[in-house]
């Protein structure tokens, strides 16, 4: 997954970790970009981001997630749609 403060690119094999109530940013190397409780994060799918990338607010910064970027096919919005629902539940059972 690729993760970018906007327009900077922070790594191209990072990943997002949605547990106890948390969410983290990872570089590829295991190193933490952002971390922050679920109740506190917003994220969604602007109409202008192509089908699989998706806008997090972690901690007041936005980052852009763009998912599946090797296998760039037609059915890339349903990562990007698990990851939503998955931050979403996360948020529902910390309340």
């Amino acid at each position: 997954m690729r993760i970018q403060r906007w327009a900077r690119s922070l790594t191209r094999a990072g990943q997002v970790i949605v547990k106890d109530g948390r969410i983290v940013l990872l570089t590829s190397n295991g190193r933490e970009i952002a971390s922050a409780p679920v109740t506190t994060v917003s994220a969604g799918k602007p109409w202008f981001l192509a089908a699989d990338s998706a806008i997090a607010r972690i901690n007041g910064v936005r980052y852009r997630l763009t998912m599946g970027q090797r296998n760039r096919r037609p059915g890339g919005a349903a990562p990007v749609r698990r990851f939503l629902d998955a931050l979403r539940s996360a948020a529902v059972r910390r309340i």
